[in-house]
């Protein structure tokens, strides 16, 4: 996402320097300057804010402390350190919806396995790590006792599993001035094992009213937090018509990757737009869109080779994006192909293709 975001910036002659712990980042050899090194490290991430005149993210797994200590030194933050610190933890976020009156599903922290033992009657639900959980790491699916073993021995949150008829995504953008634009609506479809989406549709297939509501949501959103930025928004639509807050994310994220062909404003230009406080682009859509996440293929590692590029690349509408990343791994996120068409039936088939044609391998 940082590549993306500097190929953004570049059209806004922005110099984007760029921390990052892989020396082999996808950013590495397009950003004004590149200097591997821990972000979770205090004196790493201080230091290099220092020299910035604004510094912003593309994951919250951030040392917050020392850009708490940059925002008080006059280094512009966004998101704002305190939006961070909080969204870093999965339980503040869940304590944080239930004090602003936003619907969210039922839950329960906990601090041990041994807690989660103590609410069997709680099950179906999903286990969450309170923080450090990623890109469906740090998730377990407890459907009754005999999964007990799986919970987590940390400090997490049970959470109620929920029927649910669609997965949706709305994300905001905010400036300082506070104006405030949003996304229309996607619909998510997720890996069945792995918690990660395979693919998406824009404009998802909801009512108007659901559509209206989750992004009305979004805006409630960013609001309380004052957040400046791009905050994502993954909710549920269940099967009873109600829009329920799963997660949030202070950044870009993988549900508006999609916006770069489909929309008048990328998320990438429209996040830089907001944290430099300029006016919020366009968030239309021009075309009904799907995006079909590369993920490395089971039982393959090592130096990433694309089997089906090619056939792809043939297909109209096609936009692959790879990320630059050398060595592939199962799961590992190596790009993401955009189909776009104004046929929602030719739309799904192209989508499908793509998904059981493009293999990443080794």
């Amino acid at each position: 996402m940082g590549r993306m975001m500097i190929q953004a910036g570049i059209d806004l002659n922005l110099d984007i320097h760029v921390l990052d712990p892989d020396p082999n980042a996808p950013c590495k050899d397009i950003a004004a300057s590149f200097q591997a090194g821990r972000i979770t490290d205090f004196d790493t991430v201080y230091q290099f804010g220092k020299n910035c005149d604004l510094l912003t993210i593309e994951i919250e797994n951030v040392n917050v402390e020392a850009l708490k200590k940059l925002e008080q030194e006059g280094v512009k933050v966004f998101p704002q350190p305190a939006a961070i610190e909080m969204i870093q933890d999965k339980r503040r976020q869940k304590r944080f919806y239930v004090d602003n009156d936003i619907p969210t599903a039922p839950f329960i922290l906990t601090e041990t396995r041994e807690d989660v033992a103590r609410h069997i009657d709680f099950l179906p639900a999903f286990h969450k790590l309170g923080r450090e959980g990623y890109d469906g790491r740090g998730v377990q699916k407890l459907m009754s006792e005999r999964d007990l073993l799986l919970a987590f021995d940390k400090p997490a949150l049970l959470e109620k599993f929920v029927d649910f008829e669609k997965e949706i995504s709305a994300i905001a953008s905010r400036n300082e001035k506070g104006e405030i634009a949003v996304f229309p609506v996607v619909e998510l479809v997720f890996h069945p094992e792995h918690n990660l989406v395979e693919y998406l549709f824009s404009p998802a297939q909801i009512s108007e009213e659901a559509a209206a509501e989750a992004q009305k949501i979004a805006r409630i959103l960013i609001e309380k937090l004052d957040l400046v930025g791009l905050l994502a928004v993954e909710m549920f639509l269940t099967k009873d018509g109600r829009i329920l807050v799963n997660e949030m994310a202070p950044r870009t994220h993988n549900s508006g990757h999609h916006t770069i062909e489909s929309n008048a404003t990328s998320q990438f230009e429209q996040h830089i737009r907001a944290i430099l406080n300029l006016p919020p682009g366009s968030t239309q859509s021009r075309t009904p869109a799907a995006m079909v996440n590369l993920l490395g293929e089971a039982g393959y590692e090592g130096v990433a080779k694309y089997a089906g590029i090619e056939e792809v690349l043939a297909i109209e509408g096609a936009y692959v994006h790879l990320y630059g990343k050398r060595f592939t791994k199962p799961f590992r996120k190596m790009g993401h192909v955009t189909i776009v068409d104004h046929d929602l039936a030719r739309l799904k088939q192209k989508a499908k293709f793509v998904k059981e044609t493009l293999k990443v391998i080794a």
